[in-house]
């Protein structure tokens, strides 16, 4: 069995007594003093989350010109100096080899943060791509702290230089914290005001301590898909795959069709043209059951489709999910229930976000 990897982070969980699981091939924390806990610390204060794990590469060179600017569905030549965008890297048959946030740093440099379990596919084929600059992997030296809720924003000015309100949705600014250079985002994966702090190694224990000393909780992989849950964000290797198109996982809002060419581009507009085979839907229970990914989803006694995310939301108050479902079998007015293995459970169509 392959080693798991750890963080700089590691020590700091294990006194925190954190329960650690795999996840994507690393050690991480699920959770220190419960999920329910650390997600209303979320909801209602602060929660600090080692997101170390992910991937970040950084190009240098001409963006209009070598080939970058077609390697995902963002526009980078278009993107704003100091601003990052939600996107996709796709195969030819317009499947999501992952979904990745690429910041513009200035009108020469790049950074890319992607998924753990897809760093090495992504950086070959975006690689692949790239016929002038310096692209380079430096996930291994770079680690990433979320300090997410409401009091995010009252805490982390009291270590950074400029003044927060600066910072707009998906803006970011590129600074200093505890006097190391530091990019600063506001951006988060739980639907809270909340920003993500990209720093090195050597400075994130100090960071991480830092941001405790002033009140944020610290909050584990667990609470974290609970909150993304609640909100309707994918999770790749769930929602988001290689067979699975934006489309059909209703995000292809997020996809710069007009502004230039992308790998994938040409399967995505056949697909608009003569539709999707299957969709995501959104569905609660009427009790705390939680739905786990795996349950198949039934109509008229018939299978049509699986879930890929479910847990209970202590928002809601209720089970919640998310699943694929056959576009031809579904029928929007009538019934649905999950077949567990052990039982039935009745599930409700609900909106997106489950959390307004």
């Amino acid at each position: 069995m392959e080693e798991l990897k750890r963080t700089v982070l590691f020590d700091k969980h294990k006194e925190l007594n954190a329960r650690n699981v795999g996840f994507c091939g690393w050690e991480m924390p699920v959770q220190y003093a419960g999920v329910i806990k650390e997600h209303d610390a979320c909801r209602n204060g602060a929660a600090l989350f080692d997101i170390s794990h992910m991937g970040e590469f950084f190009y240098e060179g001409d963006i209009a010109n070598s080939g970058i600017n077609n390697s995902c569905t963002t526009d980078f030549v278009k993107l704003p100096v100091g601003k990052c965008k939600y996107g996709f890297l796709l195969n030819e048959k317009g499947g999501v080899v992952d979904d990745l946030i690429v910041y513009k740093l200035d009108d020469t440099h790049l950074m890319f943060v992607v998924n753990a379990a897809r760093i090495d596919v992504d950086f070959a084929r975006i690689k692949s791509h790239i016929k002038s600059g310096r692209f380079e992997n430096r996930s291994d030296e770079t680690s990433k702290i979320d300090i997410q809720g409401p009091n995010s924003k009252e805490m982390l000015q009291k270590i950074v230089s400029f003044d927060l309100s600066e910072l707009k949705f998906f803006g970011f600014k590129q600074t200093t914290l505890l006097d190391v250079p530091a990019i600063v985002s506001r951006t988060g994966y739980t639907g809270e005001l909340g920003y993500e702090l990209y720093v090195g190694n050597d400075t994130a224990p100090k960071l991480w301590d830092k941001l405790l000393s002033l009140g944020a909780v610290p909050a584990g992989l667990g609470a974290r898909d609970v909150l993304r849950l609640e909100k309707g964000y994918s999770l790749y290797g769930h929602e988001l795959n290689e067979e699975t198109t934006p489309a059909e996982a209703g995000i292809d809002m997020f996809v710069q069709y007009k502004t230039h060419d992308f790998t994938g581009k040409e399967a995505l507009l056949k697909q608009k043209e003569s539709g999707i085979s299957k969709k995501i839907i959104a569905f609660k229970t009427n009790s705390k059951r939680s739905p786990r990914d795996g349950f198949e989803i039934y109509q008229n006694g018939k299978k049509i489709g699986y879930v890929t995310s479910g847990t209970y939301s202590p928002s809601v108050g209720s089970g919640i999910g998310l699943g694929f479902v056959n576009t031809k079998l579904f029928d929007e007015d009538v019934a649905l229930e999950l077949k567990t293995g052990r039982g039935s459970i009745p599930i409700y169509r609900a909106d997106l976000p489950f959390l307004k």
